[in-house]
């Protein structure tokens, strides 16, 4: 159900197939993967899928690390609550930290999260020297409706998140993404599998 803003902007280095399809990059470091797309763009199934394809992968979902807090959770809004902002950073930060450990030894990592192309070098500043891959999951608005309503991976009743995904769709154009060197893929009209194939065809930087 993440939507809150942190800050700057994202990088982007070149990577071989080779190098992709092996989850590795360069000096045998793992690729760091950061997935954004409104609630029903399918992050965590691809995000799952696309590890699979690795010899070592970690999936780290923003909205997983801030169900970990037991007291106080803020919840995110379209406004953008103090309180909210700051839980978000502290989970995206910790995510960050872990994802560099992990691609330090060699795994494939995968954040996901509803992040806009300000967020990312939050995140990058603790990544330097590793490479990144920013995608921007794009869907219609009918097909992320479809998608929320039919998913199974979440414990409560997904209905509460059709309004945050009309309030987000107009916000998340993916012309300031590509404008920002993300990569964008729709995967509207695409099975799981072949928005995988999507991914590992794209060519950095994008």
């Amino acid at each position: 159900m993440s939507c809150v803003q942190a800050s700057a902007s994202p990088p982007g280095r070149h990577c071989t197939l080779r190098d992709m399809t092996e989850g590795t990059g360069q000096s045998g470091r793992g690729v760091i993967w950061v997935l954004s797309g409104s609630p029903g763009a399918g992050k965590s199934s691809v995000a799952r899928s696309l590890l699979a394809r690795f010899p070592f992968g970690l999936h780290l979902p923003i909205d997983d690390l801030r169900e970990m807090v037991v007291s106080g959770m803020a919840h995110p809004a379209l406004d953008h609550p103090p309180e909210a902002v700051r839980q978000f950073a502290l989970a995206r930060t910790a995510a960050a930290q872990t994802a560099r450990l992990y691609a330090q030894e060699g795994f494939a990592v995968v954040i996901d999260d509803v992040l806009w192309p300000a967020d990312l070098a939050f995140m990058a500043r603790h990544w330097e020297g590793l490479e990144v891959r920013p995608v921007r999951l794009f869907t219609t608005l009918e097909v992320a409706h479809e998608r929320n309503r039919t998913r199974t991976n979440k414990t409560y009743d997904t209905s509460v998140l059709a309004p945050l995904i009309d309030g987000l769709y107009p916000q998340m154009p993916p012309g300031i993404y590509r404008e920002a060197g993300w990569a964008v893929v729709d995967s509207s009209a695409l099975t799981l599998e072949a928005t995988m194939d999507a991914l590992l065809r794209l060519e950095w930087p994008a």
